[in-house]
């Protein structure tokens, strides 16, 4: 087990950019959910894009979600008895800030400014939200979903 298994948020949007800083499987599986992402908003905009591929996008996204939720109910030790369960696994959350970093860098080249403020503040957001959620994950004070 890790000492410290979930990286802080400026690690994990760092990895969505592409900067991995460090060799961690959270970091890889959050960049390679990225790419998975800014792929499917080209395909969204590709009006001939094959509905099979867009599929086939989300399929594997899901897929790097159960590896993250996985490696993480391993990584983890039990939550007290008395943690509250969040509403949604961690992958499912890195999952978000991978689609939300795609948009907002994408909002860079087309977005009015209204749009653009608007995506960077979901992705800043949600940021805040993976690093309260894993400090408290961490401490046993909140569960995951089908976690222990």
């Amino acid at each position: 087990m890790l000492t410290d298994p979930l990286p802080p948020k400026h690690q994990l949007l760092q990895a969505c950019r592409g900067e991995l800083a460090a060799d961690h499987p959270l970091l890889r599986l959050a960049r390679e959910l990225t790419d998975l992402h800014e792929r499917r908003l080209c395909a969204a905009k590709d009006t001939i894009a094959d509905r099979r591929f867009i599929d086939d996008i989300d399929s594997r996204r899901a897929g790097l979600v159960r590896d993250i939720d996985r490696w993480i109910t391993l990584q983890l030790p039990p939550s007290h008895g008395a943690a509250h369960v969040h509403t949604e696994t961690l992958g499912a959350v890195i999952d978000r800030l991978a689609q939300f970093t795609a948009c907002a860098f994408a909002a860079l080249a087309s977005a009015s400014q209204w749009e653009l403020g608007n995506a960077w503040e979901h992705l800043a957001e949600l940021a805040i939200g993976y690093d309260d959620l894993a400090a408290e994950v961490c401490a046993g004070r909140r569960r995951l979903p089908g976690g222990p």
